[in-house]
């Protein structure tokens, strides 16, 4: 179920979730997971809607196996991406310093 919902009551929401305003969204160096969390997804929904009318088995069967490719790639990314991920601190030392 939608709901619409006005422009102060929009905001007051997104500041109580502690969200920014539109025009202020993280950029790449403040949080780069977004963006490639983002454009898997988007690629995602691109090769379903562009193999969404497919009849004939065997291409379906390449479809199916090169998704199954796609994920692979992305759950190899995923685990390097986390071996490089910049340290966050505890809270411990934010209160520390």
């Amino acid at each position: 179920m939608f709901v619409e919902v006005k422009g102060e009551e929009l905001r007051k929401r997104k500041e109580k979730e502690g969200r920014k305003e539109m025009g202020s969204a993280p950029t790449r160096s403040e949080d780069p997971t977004i963006f490639r969390r983002e454009y898997a997804k988007r690629r995602t929904v691109d090769s379903f809607r562009h193999n969404r009318r497919l009849s004939d088995p065997a291409e379906a069967a390449a479809a199916f196996a090169e998704g199954k490719s796609q994920l692979g790639v992305a759950k190899r990314q995923a685990v390097v991406y986390s071996l490089y991920a910049p340290r966050v601190k505890s809270v411990m030392e934010i209160n520390g310093s």
